[in-house]
């Protein structure tokens, strides 16, 4: 109970009393910046989201619709021509034309971006009149429009003059004038940003669209432990959690003033390893690099326990899948691709004996404690598991903002990774994360382990560009049966989001996990 009281304290100290229509939210990690194009994690993306706008969007249902452009069409195989939404300004008061679209994509399309495969997907834009944009692809893109809706659009002007034109170069430590500082067109503008501390928008008076609800003002608190987080909404210090631990989720339906919200996420939860190396860097075994071998892959797959993990750890919040895509619709609900290999220690000691490790070795797993739901006690009890097949494992778990620069270094033996978000196609997988990490711009970019799968990146290379329905189907479904075979990542699970608020905060959950905070209503009392 101290530390409970403890708790509340500390967070009391940075929250401070809240005005009226003021959204106090918390998660577990921060963004890492509020340069929109240097970094690609969820709630990174989702803080400059309220900033920062794109030509089309997704509705609560994850529909497509017009956002900074009025409309599009295809004028050819090869050539999108988007119209734009007239009279909008940025919230330095400069108004939004076609040249900060080109500009926008240029950006995201740089080597320090982390978006550069999906600008890189749309082509290169060119200006029509200030209020049209084409797009001129290099080859056919099945899913232009959700590709368009992951790039935000900056002002031109701003960048030019804050020297902040390239993205910075996140895992290198690099800053600019937009790590702390935001121009966009959206509903909210950014007042303060005080990383691992606060972050505080207002409302943008001369936004363009319709607000639903009637938040104000929003400030953000980064919580890190679980128990305080916890704390905090109990007590009304904060409003709205965006993780709230499964542990919890029993003693939270049953808390007055509390309500959960739940939603599955379109977001897999997978275990990747170095592939690339000839020894890992972090491992007993000196000389060769056992997870070349598709034999000792498959015994670490087989030798989880996934069940208990769903059942003991995550509280049943999970949905265990073979799958490699954040959604089942990524490979067309395919059985056979959804259906996991069996958990079998025998087997799974088996092939390990015959790859010459039947006396198992010793390796570090790298995880993050504070992105996906029980992360770092997801690892231990995968740790746990390994055991009985004589691999021991070291977990090495740390906080986002140190754990994606040291992925991005490749400096990893094995890591935890989770990919999703609005699109639930299956090139949004296949390409930045599945296919062979050759240094092509855009491709394989996420493929941190540099596996190397000849036969499946074809396919999946084919599957990108084909404009044919069923002949695209058969092409996805074939890359992710190889994929799979190969083991080239071990897939856990699907996570299922709950959000936890204080009973007068009406919010719509989406099953991409996106806070959408003009959506927010907050009510008297609570």
């Amino acid at each position: 109970m101290k530390s409970l009281f403890l708790g509340l304290a500390l967070v009391a100290a940075f929250v401070g009393p809240a005005p009226a229509q003021t959204l106090r939210w918390a998660s577990a990690g921060d963004a890492q910046t509020m340069d929109p194009d240097s970094q690609n994690v969820q709630t990174t993306n989702m803080m400059n989201g309220q900033v920062y706008e794109t030509l089309v969007e997704f509705d609560r249902n994850l529909q497509m619709i017009p956002a900074l452009a009025l409309s599009w069409e295809q004028t050819g195989p090869l050539v999108w021509r988007f119209k734009l939404r007239p009279g909008v300004k940025f919230h330095d008061g400069t108004p939004f034309t076609a040249d900060d679209v080109v500009f926008s994509i240029e950006r995201a399309a740089a080597p320090t971006s982390q978006i550069s495969n999906y600008a890189a997907a749309v082509g290169k834009a060119r200006k029509v009149d200030d209020l049209t944009v084409e797009f001129q692809l290099a080859a056919p893109d099945p899913i232009f429009l959700p590709h368009i809706s992951t790039l935000f659009i900056m002002s031109k002007s701003w960048c030019e003059a804050h020297k902040a034109t390239k993205p910075l170069d996140f895992k290198a430590g690099e800053e600019s004038y937009a790590s702390f500082h935001a121009n966009g067109t959206g509903p909210y503008m950014l007042v303060s940003r005080a990383p691992g501390i606060k972050t505080v928008y207002k409302r943008n008076p001369g936004w363009w669209g319709k607000f639903d609800g009637n938040v104000q003002e929003i400030v953000y608190t980064p919580i890190a432990n679980d128990a305080t987080r916890l704390a905090a909404l109990v007590s009304g210090e904060i409003d709205f959690v965006l993780d709230p631990s499964p542990r919890d989720l029993p003693r939270l339906r049953h808390t007055a003033g509390i309500k959960i919200i739940d939603g599955p996420e379109n977001r897999i939860v997978f275990i990747g390893m170095d592939q690339g190396r000839d020894e890992l860097l972090y491992s007993s075994v000196k000389g060769k690099n056992p997870f070349k071998d598709q034999r000792v892959r498959m015994a670490l797959y087989q030798a989880v326990d996934i069940e208990a993990i769903k059942n003991k750890l995550m509280n049943g919040q999970s949905y265990p899948t073979g799958g490699l895509t954040p959604s089942p619709l990524g490979d067309y609900n395919d059985p056979e691709i959804e259906r996991r290999f069996p958990f079998d220690l025998a087997a799974a000691r088996k092939l390990m004996a015959e790859a010459g490790y039947g006396d198992g070795f010793e390796v570090q797993l790298d995880c993050p404690n504070n992105r996906y739901i029980n992360d770092e006690s997801i690892c231990v009890a995968l740790a746990g598991m390994w055991s009985q097949i004589k691999v021991r494992v070291k977990v090495n778990a740390m906080p986002v903002a140190t754990y994606f620069p040291k992925l991005e270094k490749y400096d990893f033996s094995m890591y935890m990774l989770g990919w999703g978000g609005s699109i639930t196609d299956a090139e949004t997988m296949l390409t930045p994360v599945l296919r062979n990490n050759l240094g092509e711009k855009g491709i394989g970019f996420y493929n941190y382990g540099h596996a190397r799968n000849d036969r499946a990146d074809a396919l999946a290379a084919q599957s990108s560009v084909e404009s044919d329905p069923k002949k695209r189907e058969a092409l996805v479904k074939a890359a992710l049966t190889e994929f799979k075979n190969a083991v080239d990542i071990i897939p856990l699970h699907r996570q299922v989001i709950p959000w936890a608020a204080r009973s007068n905060v009406e919010v719509a959950h989406r099953a991409d996990n996106w806070l959408e905070v003009r959506w927010i209503t907050i009510k008297p009392g609570g």
